[in-house]
């Protein structure tokens, strides 16, 4: 395992291993002890889209590993492509530090990263795919409701780089989900296609939400108005009306149901500001998590 880029790349077994690893770690440090496996090793963060929990999180995660970080900001490197090939970005940085992460607009930025760099990348977000976030969420579910199999995860909105990497891994990992978008918003045939490969009848879309929570374990939501999608922010309020995750909706779900959100939140868009601060809300321990999963990762990566 040189890069993570997208859930479909890995095996069910990577994945349960990084989840795993993630459970160790988490209870490691939370004990005060440290594991510095990463001792004068030196991950590069580029960023083109800012971000509060990527940024810390993987920091901080580098720093608990005795090694550092660098914040390479947008307008340090011109954006990604622009100034100078990608495939050039690549092979300086490769000679500078031991590991890069990537948080960028097109998927292409970072598998070409990847493809000409000779240490680890990892995708921290894409407008395709967001693993890192996926997997963390996979980790808050375990933790809550004690296994992964058999979870259904109703996911409520734009069919989107975190619906889609929730959906590969729970096609990967034995889960169910279904994806409940207005027209025009849903998944993929693609996306649904390759999860149901992985595991035949997994994935579902619908245009109902009230369908999708009626028997879920896990009501998750994400902002209807990505970055680089400001300009469609009154259009996409129209379009998403009655799909916001409010206490009508969630009412119509098991009682034992929990809401999760990937942050930030925008509260009386997607998600009602009452759910957020429910007993069933567990979107900060999600929030957390992201920081217990990319530490196990970049341990895995980069040591």
């Amino acid at each position: 395992m040189k890069d993570f880029l997208a859930i479909s790349d890995c095996s069910t077994q990577q994945l349960r291993e990084l989840l795993d690893e993630s459970s160790s770690l988490k209870a490691q440090y939370k004990s005060g002890q440290r594991n510095l496996c990463l001792a004068g090793k030196v991950l590069a963060m580029l960023f083109e889209k800012p971000s509060l929990r990527t940024r810390m999180s993987f920091q901080v995660a580098m720093l608990d590993l005795g090694g550092h970080a660098i914040y390479v900001k947008p307008e340090d490197i011109g954006g990604i492509g622009k100034r100078e090939p990608i495939k050039d970005m690549a092979r300086v940085l490769s000679r500078y530090v031991d590991g890069i992460m990537a948080r960028t607009f097109e998927h292409k930025s970072v598998t070409e990263l990847a493809q000409y760099a000779d240490i680890p990348v990892i995708n921290a977000l894409t407008d395709w795919s967001h693993p890192c976030q996926a997997m963390a969420d996979v980790l808050t579910m375990k933790e809550h409701l004690g296994r992964i199999e058999g979870v259904k995860i109703a996911f409520v909105g734009d069919g989107n780089n975190v619906a889609r990497s929730l959906a590969l891994a729970a096609g990967k990992l034995g889960m169910k989900m279904a994806v409940a978008s207005p027209a025009g918003y849903e998944l993929d045939a693609a996306s649904i296609d390759t999860t149901n490969g992985f595991a035949a009848g997994c994935l579902v879309q619908t245009n109902d939400p009230r369908a999708a929570v009626a028997d879920a374990d896990i009501i998750y939501t994400d902002t209807w108005v990505s970055m680089g999608q400001e300009e469609e922010k009154e259009k996409r309020r129209q379009d998403f009306a009655g799909f916001e995750v409010n206490a009508d909706l969630v009412a119509a779900a098991p009682p034992h149901a929990k809401i999760m959100h990937c942050l930030p939140a925008y509260r009386g868009f997607e998600i009602s500001d009452d759910v957020v601060e429910s007993p069933n809300s567990i979107i900060f321990d999600q929030a957390e998590n992201r920081l217990h999963f990319q530490r196990a990762l970049l341990k895995k990566l980069m040591a």
